[in-house]
Order: structure tokens, then sequence, then C-alpha cells
């Protein structure tokens, strides 16, 4: 197998996950130290301008041979990447991360048992949700109501976000598709940045702080789910989004001092039986090979 024909990354899923989850939880301590200056709105247009921006110049995707499936898929995940972001960040900036990521996790859950019709299915899935409840308190009584319908809007479009994505990564090879919808997310994202925020998404250090959440929150995590999604059926993915609550609160842990109680570490343990669960004895997707002309797709670095 020549070096252009390999897949994206080698491996299993659960690892290609599990560093997307981490870069994503590095990405979003970041991104907390933009809120003040840019918003929510203004961090979004952001993150994906600089990631579509560094994908587009590492990969020069190919434009012409496309179908117009291909656009369409391309155009649709896109508008899923800035729905996804937009909504998660207007409903953290009104309840707390914990509940929000909770509520946002309902989407892959859901997700899962709607593609699996099995009972088994079902049961990973109910395991994998009273973990990620653990972690986020158990309760949403009392919060903002409008923090709640974003982060159940958020919980929507990340089931579109896997159920288009697992398209675009057979579609496409590498991480094209990726950055040619990274690319439709930034021109819908930076118009609606600019309206909310003006020129603060200018200031020189606003940009530096933008430039590393797109590569911890947007490049290295997306690029390796797309990964990931090659190899497990979309409906096993989903599932295994349950650990990103749980890398939260082992961030949290670790770099905060956060405390974690009987109740969070016994939400660790259901996770991550359910994800174990859930993947094990899945049938792996063999991935698209390459056609002649295509780039070589990138590492996980890029």
């Amino acid at each position: 197998m020549s070096e252009s024909r390999r897949p994206l990354l080698p491996g299993p899923a659960a690892p290609l996950v599990l560093g997307a989850a981490v870069s994503v939880q590095f990405g979003s301590a970041v991104a907390a130290l933009v809120f003040p200056a840019a918003g929510p709105s203004g961090v979004v247009a952001l993150r994906l301008t600089f990631a579509a921006v560094i994908l587009l110049a590492l990969l020069r995707p190919t434009l012409r041979g496309r179908t117009r499936r291909d656009w369409v898929l391309v155009v649709a995940f896109g508008l899923a990447m800035v729905a996804m972001n937009s909504l998660l960040y207007h409903a953290i900036d009104r309840i707390p991360l914990g509940p929000a990521v909770t509520l946002e996790v309902l989407g892959p859950l859901t997700l899962y048992v709607a593609l699996g019709r099995r009972l088994r299915n079902l049961l990973w899935a109910v395991l994998a949700l009273a973990g990620v409840a653990a972690l986020g308190g158990g309760s949403v009584a009392g919060l903002d109501p409008v923090g709640v319908l974003l982060a159940l809007g958020a919980a929507t479009a990340w089931a579109a976000y896997i159920a288009v994505g697992a398209r675009v990564a057979r579609a496409f090879t590498g991480a094209q598709g990726l950055a040619l919808a990274l690319a439709v997310g930034a021109v819908v994202a930076v118009p609606l940045g600019l309206v909310s925020t003006g020129s603060a998404l200018l200031d020189p250090r606003v940009l530096a702080l933008g430039a590393a959440v797109a590569l911890l929150s947007s490049v290295v995590p997306y690029s390796l789910e797309m990964a990931a999604m090659r190899r497990v059926t979309a409906g096993n993915f989903a599932v295994m989004m349950s650990l990103y609550p749980v890398i939260a609160a082992l961030a949290g842990w670790l770099v905060l001092g956060q405390r974690l109680g009987w109740l969070e570490l016994l939400g660790i343990g259901l996770v991550a039986v359910a994800t174990a669960g859930a993947t094990s004895g899945a049938r792996p997707v063999t991935p698209r090979p390459a056609e002649d002309g295509d780039q070589a797709p990138p590492t996980a670095a890029g």
C-alpha cells in the first residue's frame, strides 16, 4: 500500500476519540479567555475561520470531479458545525458547563439508539446517559430555561454532525471534506460574529487566541474524529461521544483542582463501561481508498 493510500490515522477508533476529547478540553480553556472580548459568536467565527485556513492550506483539496451529492454533504456538514458550536457556546453563557454537556450528549446517544434498533444499543445508551448525568450533577432543575433549550439544540446539531460527518468521511479522502466544510462554516459564522462583536475580532490578542482555539478545538479534534468515523459505524461513534464530559471532569480535577466526588467517579466508570460495551465487537468500516491525484492525508498534528 502506497503512502497516499493509507488510512488517515492508524489504530482503533477509541484512542482517536480520546485524543480528540483531550484536545477539545484544552481548547475550551483557551476559548474561555476569549469570551469576554469576542463573545460566543465571535469565538465560533474565529474558530471555524482559522481552522478552515489551516486545513485548506495544508490539504489543498481537489474541487474538480466532485458530485452534487458530495457538495450537498459538505454544505450540510459545515452548517451542522456552525449550529453545534454556536448553540453550545451560547448555552454555556447561560448555564454551567457540566449540565450543558450533559444535555448535549443526549443527541449522540439518541442517534446511537436510533441507528442500532436493538435492545443492546438502548442498554448501553442508558448506561452512558446515567454516567453523563452523574458527571453533570444529575439534575437540570433551576437552570435558565433558555440555556437548557440552547443545549438541547446543540444536542440535535451534534447528532447531525455525526450522521453527516460519517458520510463525508467516506466520500472524501483524508480530511479534505472536513476542510471544505469548515470553509462553508466560516462563511456563515463570520458575518454573525462581526454583527455580534464588531471590530473586537480584529484585536491582535483576540486573533492569536482564536487561532489557538481553532487548532485545539477544531483542527486536531475534528481530524481525529473523521479518522474515527472511518473505523466504526456512526452509531458506535455516537456513543463514544460520552467520553467528552468524562475528559472535562478529569481536566477540571487535574488542571483546575475541582474535586471529584463519589458520584462523579461513578459516572466516569459507567461511561467507560458503556463505551467499551458499545464498541466491543463492532464491525470496522473499511476506509475509502485514495483516488489518483488525491492529496496525502495529514497527520494528527495537521
